[in-house]
C-alpha cells in the first residue's frame, strides 16, 4: 500500500478499508508513516469526514496497536467509567468505591490531568503513599476481593492514540468527532472492561460547548463500543458550572469523601447515582436503573459506601485513616476568601475560565510532565441561581504563592455574571443515549 495514494482517497470522499486503516495504524506507530503524511490523513478526515464503519476500524486499529489487558481472571461482569473532563470533577472519586460497595467490579484505567480538566490519578495520589503502579496480579486481585481497583494507563496501552493525539494537537485537527470518539474509545477497549458507561460533558467548562456536539459525540462512541461487542451507555450532562464546589486536587477528595458519606454537594451526588445506577444494571446487581439507585443509596446512608473507599485506599498504599481525618491531606498556606462587589443573583460561571485560575495556582499542568501541587485551588461558596450580597464571599482561594493568589483573584472575580431576576434552574443530566 501507499501512504500518498490513501491520502488521495479519503480527500476524495471514499471510505478507506478495514485492510487499508489497520495497515496505516500499524505503519504510522512503528515509525514508517511520517507525521507530515499522517498530518494530511488526518486534515482530510476533518474535512470529508468517517462512516461509522471507517471510525470502528480506525478505533480497534488504534487499541490494537499495543497492550491489551486481559481481564478474564477477574469474576463477574466487569465495568469502566469514563468522562470526557470537566472543571471540578471528581466524580470517580465518588462512583467508583460505590459502586463496588454493591459488587460491581470497578476495573478501572484513569489518566492524569491536563490544562483546565483534572485527573483521578493526581487526585488519588493525593492520599501518601498511594500507589497507582500495580501488577496485572495485584489488579484482578483487588478487584476480586473489594470490586475496585484503578490504575494509571501503561505506556503501551493503544500507543497510536497517544501519536496521533500529539500531531492532531499541533496540527488544528483535535475537533473532528470520530477522530476524538476513536481516541477516548481505543483506550476504552484496550483496558478490557465488558460495559462501560459515558459521562459526555457539555458546556462552557466542557470541550463539547454544545448540547448538539455532546449528543453527537455521545452516540458514536457508543456505536464504536457495540460495534466491538461491548455493553454501552451514555449520560450527557451539564458542566456550566462546576460539579460540586471544590476545584484543585486534594480539595475535590475532601469533597468526595464528604458526598461518600452522604453530606456531599446534591449536583455531585445525583450525577453520581446516575452514572452508577447503569453501572450497577450492566453488572447485573439490579434488574432496574430505579432499583439500582435504592441500592446505592442505602450503601451511601449506611457507611458502606465509605468503608469501600477506605478498603481501596489500603489496598493501593494509602492510609485509609487519612479519610476519616481529611486535614491530613495536602493543604495550601494561603486560604483567602474572594468577596463580591456586586449584588444580584449568580445567573453565569465561566466555567472553563474556573479551570485556568485552578491552573494558574498551580493544580494543573499545561504540559504532560508540568508538575502539579495537589494542595491549591478554589472552593465555590455559592452555585447559579444563588442570591449573593455585595461583601459576601462567592470562594475562598488555596494558593501557596502570594502573587498567584493575587492573580486568580483578579481573574476569579470576572468569572461570575450576576443579574436582577433568578435565571432558570437546569437540569443536570441532559439525555442518556442507551
Amino acid at each position: 500500500m501507499n501512504m500518498c495514494d490513501l491520502i488521495v482517497k479519503k480527500k476524495r470522499g471514499h471510505a478507506l478499508s478495514e485492510e487499508e486503516i489497520q495497515w496505516m495504524i500499524r505503519e504510522y506507530t512503528d515509525g514508517r508513516i511520517p507525521d507530515y503524511q499522517m498530518s494530511a490523513m488526518m486534515m482530510a478526515v476533518c474535512f470529508v469526514g468517517m462512516t461509522a464503519e471507517e471510525t470502528k476500524e480506525l478505533t480497534l486499529a488504534m487499541a490494537h496497536s499495543g497492550d491489551m489487558l486481559d481481564l478474564s481472571g477477574i469474576r463477574g461482569i466487569k465495568v469502566d467509567k469514563h468522562s470526557t473532563g470537566g472543571v471540578g470533577d471528581k466524580t470517580s472519586l465518588v462512583l467508583a468505591p460505590l459502586a463496588a460497595s454493591v459488587g460491581v467490579p470497578v476495573a478501572k484505567m484513569s489518566g492524569r490531568g491536563l490544562g483546565h480538566t483534572g485527573g483521578t490519578i493526581d487526585k488519588l495520589e493525593s492520599f501518601k503513599g498511594f500507589s497507582v503502579s500495580l501488577t496485572p496480579e495485584q489488579f484482578v486481585h483487588n478487584v476480586n476481593t473489594i470490586h475496585i481497583a484503578i490504575a494509571g494507563q501503561t505506556a503501551n496501552l493503544a500507543p497510536a492514540d497517544k501519536k496521533l493525539y500529539a500531531l492532531r494537537d499541533v496540527t488544528g485537527t483535535v475537533d473532528q468527532m470520530s477522530l476524538i470518539a476513536a481516541s477516548i474509545m481505543s483506550k476504552k477497549l484496550a483496558s478490557g472492561a465488558d460495559a462501560i458507561v459515558l459521562d459526555v460533558k457539555t458546556g462552557d467548562g466542557a470541550f463539547m460547548k454544545s448540547l448538539k456536539d455532546a449528543r453527537s459525540l455521545a452516540e458514536e462512541m457508543v456505536s464504536i463500543g457495540r460495534l466491538a461487542g461491548k455493553d454501552m451507555t451514555a449520560v450527557i450532562s451539564d458542566m456550566d458550572q462546576p460539579l460540586g464546589y471544590a476545584v484543585g486536587n486534594a480539595l475535590e477528595v475532601k469533597e468526595a469523601i464528604l458526598t461518600l458519606q452522604g453530606k456531599g454537594p446534591k449536583d455531585l451526588e445525583e450525577l453520581v447515582l446516575v452514572l452508577g445506577s447503569y453501572m450497577t444494571v450492566k453488572a447485573g446487581k439490579a434488574e432496574s436503573p430505579e432499583e439500582a439507585v435504592c441500592m446505592l443509596k442505602d450503601s451511601l446512608k449506611s457507611g458502606k459506601a465509605f468503608q469501600t473507599f477506605q478498603e481501596f485506599i489500603r489496598a493501593q498504599g494509602g492510609d485509609p485513616d487519612d479519610a476519616v481525618h481529611p486535614e491530613r491531606l495536602p493543604q495550601a498556606a494561603f486560604q483567602e476568601p474572594l468577596l463580591s462587589d456586586r449584588e444580584g443573583y449568580i445567573c453565569d460561571i465561566h466555567t472553563e475560565e474556573v479551570g485556568k485560575v485552578c491552573l494558574l495556582l498551580g493544580g494543573g499542568r499545561e504540559k504532560k510532565d508540568s508538575p502539579v501541587d495537589l494542595s491549591v485551588g478554589l472552593v465555590l461558596n455559592h452555585k447559579k441561581g444563588d442570591y449573593v450580597k455585595k461583601g459576601e464571599a462567592l470562594a475562598v482561594i488555596h494558593a501557596n504563592d502570594r502573587n498567584r493568589l493575587a492573580e486568580a483573584g483578579k481573574k476569579l472575580e470576572t468569572c461570575f455574571e450576576f443579574s436582577e431576576t433568578r435565571p432558570a434552574a437546569e437540569p443536570l443530566i441532559k439525555a442518556v443515549i442507551d
